[in-house]
């Protein structure tokens, strides 16, 4: 039978398993972040959603989704943008001014990556209207997510298809990590990857490093890092720059 990994409290809220740490930060040469409710403070859905009168129901999908309670994390998401039709431009611009902020240590993380050397990726189940903002923030190398269907400045309630894939579920963030590293000359044991929810398990399952931030159970579980308390940038304490 296969042995379960130890699981260490490195520092209090800071759990490994699965490596002896500290770890060289130069070694890796890409970290991969989702976005909502891991680099920024909101899911960008639920927001959009309140404008609608429907944050609640929206929320409570996106909840069973990052829990991995969903099977077709695809067809929750198209049922949460049809619940957002008749949102405006102007609404999501007020959440993005108002409602969306850096999570704690993110800059700083990013910063400390990208002085040792690390490409930024940025793959989100989100929209980009949201991570095009949090790309120019952070001066991200590389940015992948799903666009919404504007017309006359309203939402219509679906997506935009893109030629180069499909909806940005899971499998989706898995294919992007793997072409960034092809596209750099790397092995995905070079690239780090970090979410919070079952949607990122797929690309931090194939990463060199996987780290959960204050993560959904199953995502904690699974990662070598999990960040239970305090800012994205005690990372740091176990890959030292």
């Amino acid at each position: 039978m296969p042995t379960t990994p130890t699981t260490t409290e490195y520092t209090p809220g800071l759990v490994i398993q699965g490596f002896t740490a500290p770890l060289n930060l130069r070694d890796f040469k890409l970290i991969a972040f989702d976005m909502d409710s891991t680099l920024i403070n909101i899911e960008c859905v639920d927001e959009i959603a309140d404008a609608a009168g429907r944050k609640a129901e929206v929320a409570a999908i996106t909840e069973a989704a990052m829990r991995g309670e969903i099977a077709d994390y695809k067809e929750s998401l198209r049922q949460r943008v049809a619940l957002l039709k008749g949102v405006t431009v102007a609404h999501m611009q007020q959440v993005l001014e108002e409602r969306l902020q850096l999570n704690p240590g993110a800059a700083n993380l990013v910063a400390a990556c990208k002085q040792a050397g690390l490409k930024v990726l940025l793959v989100s189940g989100g929209f980009t209207y949201f991570t095009d903002r949090v790309r120019d923030l952070l001066g991200v190398d590389f940015t992948r997510s799903n666009v919404l269907e504007v017309q006359d400045g309203v939402l219509t309630g679906l997506m935009v298809n893109q030629p180069w894939g499909d909806i940005c579920d899971g499998e989706e963030k898995r294919k992007m990590l793997l072409q960034t590293c092809a596209q750099l000359g790397i092995t995905p044991q070079q690239a780090i990857a970090m979410g919070d929810g079952a949607n990122d398990l797929p690309m931090m399952g194939e990463a060199g490093l996987s780290v959960a931030y204050h993560a959904k159970p199953k995502v904690r579980e699974q990662a070598m890092v999990a960040i239970n308390s305090g800012g994205l940038d005690r990372l740091l304490e176990v890959l030292k720059p």
